[in-house]
């Protein structure tokens, strides 16, 4: 069993999202209800593994993560997925990620 961190909703207190790079999400399946439970994986823009959440009972997941290119993988018994994001700047970036099988 993975000891990913489950996600919330909430930016944790303390948190400067004009210094931070914050990428935040949920998971989806193709009815559009949120996946609980997925594992949400966050590649660099070489595809190699950075960090692994699991996402919380309403498909929410983030990461903390830096300007660049990110893919995010979704991996559920509801399907996988992926979707890939360039933040530019800090601040809060969202993209739902779409699981299917």
């Amino acid at each position: 069993m993975c000891a990913a961190p489950t996600q919330g909703q909430a930016i944790p207190a303390g948190v400067d999202v004009e210094k931070e790079t914050v990428i935040t999400g949920r998971v989806l399946a193709t009815d559009g209800e949120p996946v609980a439970g997925a594992f949400v994986r966050l590649l660099d823009g070489n595809g190699d593994f950075t960090a692994e959440v699991v996402a919380s009972g309403t498909g929410d997941f983030r990461f903390f993560a830096a300007p660049g290119t990110w893919t995010l993988r979704a991996l559920s018994s509801a399907g996988n997925g992926t979707a890939e994001l360039r933040p530019d700047s800090p601040g809060i970036h969202n993209l739902d990620v779409a699981v299917s099988k």
